[in-house]
């Protein structure tokens, strides 16, 4: 440990060393420029209440993010959005349905389709309907908006920690386009394009596509091929039409595909000799890039939406219609023994070697949503200003899933060798979940006196969730066994139930100057109760998970100083929840038992303060920032004990310890004594994906090459975190190191003919780190706990390329 310890900090070390010689070059390059006082930096302006305003008159902690800012940092899809957005994390799974974002801690991992997610997806002002459709490239960006806190008043039920909103570029009545190119190592290749301009004095059109072939970097050793790669294309076609002065009509279409491998963990630790043995040639470590497995972990999405926005100009405010309709499609496969099984292997002795085989274990998900919102607001710069509406929203989502297991028999049994007969294990089910919702939403800022404005909303909601599930009890093929546990049983059924809830928010908005704001809020957030519907589930007798509630207090300073060329803001929160939704995992490792649980925790806190910051003393240099600290802790009672606790847990008939793994000897039902499974109580547990320390700097210089429509500039992008952990549980061995990424990009840009060129580097120092932990290995048990696998991004090594870009 000592040891691993002076190696991080010689790692944090030589990054501060060449963070602080890059800021040093570049501060003293602008420093080298007359100055003849800061450069105001550009008006950023957001929709984050659903109206048009200036960043720094709205009274929430966003971070706004252009779209040439992000592909300056080589920003590409949403999951490496975290790179630019304070308090943002991203928690990756084995498919886009298990992956995950959270918000200053807050967020939800579920396997199933059953609950919404806890950071909203809004894009074009349309909300994606479950955490899946999370995940998407970038193209033809205006601008990224992350607004960190509930923001359930405007946005809805599942934004309790918070908004993702993607705002795409609109037609233009002025012809243009642009094109970029990207080539990388690992063969890496990312094309796309837009193009607008007018169609009629009254109609503008805009299209835009991408296309991304990137290969893998995890390699099979069996089969040679490498995993971790995609291939993905989307298009996009807006059409806007002002027939009066008074009316505009937006119609867009869009259209996703995606298909990769990006979901397979690699062994990390493995003392297990057996499983040292299976994996041969592989050693398990930090460093290991490769696999031994006869099946891909393979994802296929498909994603569509249409949308139509009217917009009427009432004069003395707006009426707007947002009507839409999505459709989603995903099959995730996953490999679960992740070993080369084309036919079942002996496994050895241990308990947990039952899965001789575990290779089927997949299906579809496929959801459409119809919404509605129409809203009303009245003009800006009024002593009242507001902004009511109505949402409806129409969900049906259909699940299926199959799992097969395979155990050898017989005698003479050969470590690692095929066996010659064996037992298959099956099982699948079929499940639709339906779900309406209708709520009522409004919001107003009032000045009670000059400069200090009461803000008040609230929101009406009404919510039914129905789920039908049918799984029959049969199996996948003739002579089968039914699967172990619960999930081997009948179970056919339909479940319903609703809910009404009222949220809100009050605060008070004070302007100490133009151009410097100070808030302060309470907000009520709110996340709508799911139902399960999943293969483990029981669709007739599983109660609904409850809903989740938030009680959320905020203060922040927003402002610039335009002669010193500065703009920045401060938030300071706390917030705390109630019945947090999570995902529990309840699988028994000895007794080859799978089973995630879907459950509410006690009680969740999070609390911290934000810094962000751009500085602009000259027109050649820029620096941007931020500074985070977040504390998120969690109450839970009744989750499994971590693997290396578990065998070493006392029985107890009363007095049950906190932070502790125990086995609960109770009565049943019929009075006899019964001795439960491992577990613990949790109590100020850290949640998940949330390091307590986040820095980030930016600093970029650009200059124009003398007699010449050239310029040249260099920018680099710091990144630090301390030390998170991936476990709900509170797993020692599924943490993650701090650690510092560096990235720089240099290039040139004709500023006349819209031509660019731009080599980067993502990740210079080589910096290994993880966005996943789990104990998912066939082997893994309390007899051999240390079987550790990680989901290890593309970037978790120094990466090289080239991008060529152009505009006209």
């Amino acid at each position: 440990m000592a040891k691993d310890l002076t190696h991080q900090f010689a790692r944090g070390r030589t990054a501060a060393w060449m963070a602080g010689a890059a800021l040093c070059a570049l501060a003293g390059a602008a420093s080298a420029q007359p100055v003849g006082g800061g450069v105001e930096i550009e008006e950023v302006l957001v929709t984050a209440q659903k109206r048009t305003e200036r960043l720094l008159d709205v009274p929430v902690a966003v971070t706004a993010v252009s779209g040439e800012a992000l592909a300056a940092k080589n920003i590409t899809d949403t999951a490496s959005l975290v790179r630019a957005a304070p308090s943002l994390t991203f928690q990756a799974g084995s498919t886009p349905a298990n992956s995950s974002f959270r918000i200053r801690g807050i967020g939800t991992s579920l396997f199933g389709q059953g609950v919404e997610s806890s950071v909203s997806l809004v894009i074009d002002g349309v909300v994606m309907a479950r955490p899946a459709q999370s995940l998407t490239d970038f193209a033809d960006l205006e601008r990224v908006e992350v607004l960190r806190g509930p923001q359930g008043t405007l946005f809805g039920k599942n934004a309790t920690a918070g908004v993702v909103q993607l705002v795409t570029a609109r037609p233009s009545h002025e012809f243009g386009g642009n094109a970029e190119a990207t080539i990388a190592t690992h063969d890496e290749y990312r094309i796309k394009a837009s193009v607008t301009g007018p169609i009629s004095d009254t109609l503008a059109g805009r299209i835009s596509a991408y296309y991304n072939d990137v290969g893998g970097y995890i390699s099979n050793v069996r089969t040679g091929a490498d995993e971790g790669g995609f291939e993905s294309f989307g298009v996009r076609g807006k059409l806007e039409w002002e027939p009066t002065e008074q009316l505009s009509l937006l119609l867009t279409g869009d259209y996703r595909m995606f298909v990769g491998t990006i979901g397979r963990p690699v062994l990390v630790s493995t003392p297990n000799p057996v499983m040292a043995q299976l994996i041969a040639p592989i050693v398990a470590s930090p460093s290991n890039r490769s696999i031994s497995s006869d099946v891909q972990t393979l994802s296929k999405t498909n994603q569509a939406m249409v949308s139509l926005e009217a917009n009427y100009d009432l004069g003395w405010g707006a009426l707007t219609s947002l009507s839409a309709y999505q459709q989603y499609k995903e099959h995730g496969q996953i490999d679960v023994d992740g070993l080369y099984t084309p036919r079942p292997i002996y496994l050895g002795s241990q308990p947990s070697n039952g899965n001789s085989r575990f290779s089927v274990n997949d299906g579809p998900i496929d959801i459409g949503n119809f919404s509605q919102e129409l809203r009303i607001a009245n003009n800006p710069g009024q002593r009242l200003s507001y902004v009511a509406g109505l949402y409806y929203s129409d969900v049906l989502i259909h699940r299926d899933f199959k799992r097969a297991i395979d155990t050898c028999t017989g005698t003479g049994l050969v470590l690692g060798q095929p066996c010659a007969t064996y037992v298959t294990r099956s099982g699948y089910h079929s499940a639709k979940l339906k779900s309406e919702h209708i709520s009522a939403f409004g919001q107003a800022e009032f000045e009670l006196v000059e400069n200090l404005k009461l803000i008040a909303g609230a929101r009406v909601q009404r919510e039914e969730v129905t789920v039908i599930g049918n799984r029959p009890g049969l199996q996948l093929n003739p002579g089968d066994l039914p699967l172990q546990g619960p999930t081997g049983t009948r179970s056919i059924g339909t479940r319903t139930a609703d809910d009404t809830a009222m949220t809100g928010k009050i605060g008070l908005q004070y302007r100490l100057s133009p151009d410097m704001q100070a808030y302060a809020t309470y907000a009520r957030g709110y996340k709508g109760l799911g139902l399960g519907t999943e293969l483990t589930e029981d669709f007739v007798n599983d109660p609904p998970v409850m809903p989740e509630h938030v009680d959320a207090y905020e203060a922040g300073l927003k402002g610039r100083l335009p002669e010193a060329g500065l703009t920045f803001s401060l938030a300071i929160y706390y917030a705390k929840y109630t019945d947090l939704q999570i995902q529990a995992n309840r699988s028994d490792p000895t007794t080859g038992v799978i089973q995630y649980v879907q459950t509410n925790a006690g009680s969740s806190t999070t609390k911290g303060f934000e810094l962000e910051g751009d500085w602009r003393p000259n027109e050649n240099f820029s620096l941007s920032g931020s500074l985070t600290y977040t504390k998120a802790l969690i109450e839970v009672d009744g989750l499994n004990c971590p693997l290396q606790f578990q065998a070493g847990a006392p029985v107890l008939t009363g007095d049950f310890p906190t932070n502790t793994c125990y086995r609960a000897r109770l009565p049943n039902a019929a009075g006899v004594l019964v001795t439960g499974a491992p577990r613990q109580d949790i109590r100020d547990g850290r949640l998940p994906s949330t390091p307590e320390w986040r820095l980030s700097l930016s600093p970029r210089y650009e200059r124009e090459f003398a007699g010449s429509d050239w310029s040249g500039f260099v920018q680099a992008d710091v990144t630090y975190q301390t030390e998170q952990q991936f476990a709900v549980e509170q797993d020692p061995l599924l943490r993650q190191d701090a650690y510092t990424m560096v990235n720089l990009s240099f290039g040139v840009r004709d500023v006349v003919r819209g031509l660019s060129a731009t080599l980067f580097v993502r990740n210079l120092l080589d910096e290994t780190y993880y966005v996943g932990m789990a104990h998912s290995t066939t082997l893994a048990s309390p007899q051999f706990p240390n079987e550790v696998t990680a989901y290890i991004p593309r970037d978790a090594e120094r990466l090289y390329g080239v991008t060529l870009g152009m505009k006209f």
